[in-house]
């Protein structure tokens, strides 16, 4: 396998996943912990959305392309691994909320995001050419415009 075809369908597919489990899970998981100061309820409502955007990622990856036309590869291992990476990066900010103390699991999971911001820009840096603080910024931007919306949602609870 070449670099490009490494890339093209191994790495591209992980890092959608990894990129819409990390910012759009942010909004339920938040909006849940900010509404109802129950660290429990925001764990689960985290869960069932990292679960069900994992699931809905690898259909939407696996079915939108058969792979042969534009060389993506076979769509069930992209699909799967789009919907592992969607999973994985919706999980990691739900699992400070299994911390019972609500202030504690909040600004854990405030940090987490924070780490996968980072290390979403590292990867594009890494692997796509693209200037590591432009890649930062652009990340946190959606994090930030995700994260205003599920403060303002949770607060009007």
């Amino acid at each position: 396998m070449t670099k490009d075809t490494f890339l093209l369908q191994r790495i591209q597919p992980a890092m959608v996943g990894l990129i819409d489990g990390s910012l759009s899970t942010l909004a339920p998981i938040f909006a849940v912990a900010l509404a109802t100061h129950r660290p429990h309820y925001a764990f689960f409502a985290g869960l069932a959305t990292a679960i069900g955007a994992g699931v809905s990622m690898a259909f939407s990856e696996g079915l939108s392309d058969t792979g042969e036309l534009t060389g993506r590869g076979n769509p069930f291992v992209r699909g799967s691994i789009t919907g592992v990476g969607t999973f994985v990066g919706g999980v990691l900010h739900t699992l400070p909320f299994l911390i019972p103390h609500y202030r504690a699991a909040l600004v854990l999971a405030v940090i987490v995001v924070g780490f996968e911001l980072v290390v979403l820009a590292w990867l594009r840096w890494r692997y796509f050419e693209v200037g590591f603080v432009r890649a930062l910024a652009t990340v946190t931007l959606g994090g930030v415009i995700i994260a205003a919306i599920s403060a303002a949602l949770g607060n009007a609870a």
